[in-house]
């Protein structure tokens, strides 16, 4: 019966010290941090991912918000270099970075990047021909909408700054 109990006991234990109970944590990642919800918390992360990229975004830990975006502007659409989004196309940028719009495959169909609601941005001319090119550095942020003024909500999207 002791000899039972003594090996329960030790059991219990190294149950205990493996990391896989399920409060513990199970790797050094932590997760849930930074822009974009982040995919690691770092090498400190585990059960603390919470204080040092959890699901605030806390400085360390999450993915860094990237200074730079491209969108191209294409027959009817807009789509993000980034994720693949279109006609919403969303992309965020860091306070300070810029976004490059690319005419690509337009032909001579004439598009636009006209700015929409309160956070606004220097709108675009209207453009025709592959390899046109329009940029905005965005130094505040916000949520910046366009569309383009030949189709309107046929084509647009969404710039997040942070």
């Amino acid at each position: 019966m002791i000899g039972r109990l003594l090996t329960a006991a030790i059991l219990a234990v190294l149950v205990g010290c493996s990391g896989s109970s399920p409060t513990g944590p199970t790797s050094a990642n932590g997760s849930g941090g930074g822009y974009g919800g982040g995919s690691t918390g770092g090498s400190t992360g585990g059960s603390t991912g919470g204080s040092t990229g959890g699901s605030t975004g806390g400085s360390t830990g999450g993915s860094t918000i990237p200074l730079t975006a491209a969108v191209t502007v294409g027959n009817i659409f807009f789509k993000s270099g980034h994720n693949g989004s279109a006609n919403l196309a969303i992309d965020t940028v860091a306070v300070g970075g810029t976004v490059t719009w690319t005419w690509t495959n337009a032909g001579s169909v004439p598009h636009s990047v006209q700015s929409l609601g309160s956070s606004t941005f220097t709108s675009s001319a209207v453009k025709t021909g592959d390899g046109s090119t329009y940029q905005v550095q965005f130094s505040a942020p916000g949520t910046y909408q366009y569309d383009c003024a030949v189709h309107g909500t046929m084509m647009s999207g969404t710039i997040i700054v942070l």
